[in-house]
This record gives structure tokens, sequence and C-alpha cells, in this order.
């Protein structure tokens, strides 16, 4: 299997880190997007949209990370990632989806304007948009906080929404994103990090960001 990636990519940084929890091998093609090649035409030919990241398994070509995570954890359905309960499914959904909805873009943009943007010289940040991104981490947080009362996971057992939602809590401390206040959150993510599957995952973004 072939993974078109980009190693800044949290949607890309979620896929390699299921991919390695199951034991899935990939051959990681990356893709560089400041170059433009996501906008290549042979890319498009694979992506129409032009993002990362792209996961080709023979002839069978699937985009959007959580539908790639979805058919991973189906490729490995005894690891229970994805479990054919359909409640349990649901649940795993419902916070997989709150994720990139509400709490995901929240949290990217504030990263993205504070530690990103700096790093790769893209100017100053947006205040304006921190603010307002701030203020929908401080509704947001509270609600995965409460849910993460007495459980050690998101859906209650280890799952592609644990992956998920941690895709975008990388830069928290260099973007000045407390936890202090979400103890819960702050567990739950420091369990997730010390798994080598997330550590060595992440490790390519981490390196890039490096001071």
């Amino acid at each position: 299997m072939k993974l078109y990636n980009a190693d800044l990519s949290p949607n890309a940084l979620r896929v390699r880190a299921i991919a390695n929890e199951l034991g899935i091998g990939l051959e990681i093609i990356e893709v560089d997007l400041r170059k433009g090649e996501h906008k290549a035409e042979s890319y498009l030919a694979i992506n129409p949209n032009g993002k990362v990241p792209v996961l080709v398994d023979g002839d069978f070509v699937l985009w959007e990370s959580r539908a790639i995570d979805g058919y991973l954890a189906g490729l490995k359905p005894e690891r229970g990632l994805y479990p054919a309960d359909a409640k349990k499914r649901a649940i795993i959904d419902q916070w997989s989806y709150w994720q990139a909805i509400h709490l995901g873009p929240a949290m990217q943009r504030v990263a993205f304007e504070r530690v990103v943007k700096t790093k790769l010289g893209m100017g100053e940040p947006d205040e304006k948009a921190i603010e307002s991104s701030l203020k929908d981490i401080a509704q947001f947080l509270p609600v995965l906080d409460t849910n993460l009362a007495n459980k050690e996971w998101v859906a209650g057992d280890l799952s592609i929404a644990d992956f998920a939602m941690a895709s975008t809590f990388m830069f928290r401390d260099r973007a000045s994103i407390s936890l202090d206040k979400t103890p819960n959150v702050s567990a739950w993510i420091d369990r997730l990090e010390k798994r080598p599957s997330w550590r060595s995952a992440v490790a390519p973004m981490l390196a890039l960001m490096q001071d």
C-alpha cells in the first residue's frame, strides 16, 4: 500500500499513526505542498481535491483521512479500533466528526498562526483568527474533558477516534494552548503520546518544526 503524505499535515499524521498501531506497512510517498506538487495534473488524477493524504491499495484509491483510518482498521478487525458493533462504531464516528468540525479546526488554526506561520516564514499571526479560535477551544475542550471522566480513551476503548483527536494537539504547548483546566484531556493526550505508534508517526512532523 502507498500513502501520499506530507509530514506537516495532521490529516496524514493520523493515518500514519493508525497504520503503525495496526502494524500495517505503508510505502510513504512525500508530496511537497510548498512546491505545489499536490496541484500537479498527475496528483489530481489520484485526488481531484489536491489534498493529502491519499491511500492507494492496488487499484483501490481512497482519500479523506478518516475514511482511510476506517479502511485500515477494517483490515485488522481483531484489533478493535473500529468495531463492527453499531453503537460502538456510532460513538467513535460521533467523536471523530466532532473533532473534524468543532475542536480540530480551532486547535489547528491557533497552532498554524502561532507556530507554523513563524517557522515557515509565512507572515505575522492573525490575532483576530487566534482570538476567535481560542473562544472555540475554551468552549469545546471542557466537552471533551467531561467525556473523558473515568475513562482512558475517547470512546471507551482505544479507537480511531483517539488518533483523530490527538492529531491537533501536537503543538499545544508551543501555541500556548493550556490544558490546566481540563485535566482529563491532559491525562488522555499524555497516554496517547506515549504509544510507540504515535511517537513514530509524529517524529517527522516534530523534526520539521525544531528550532
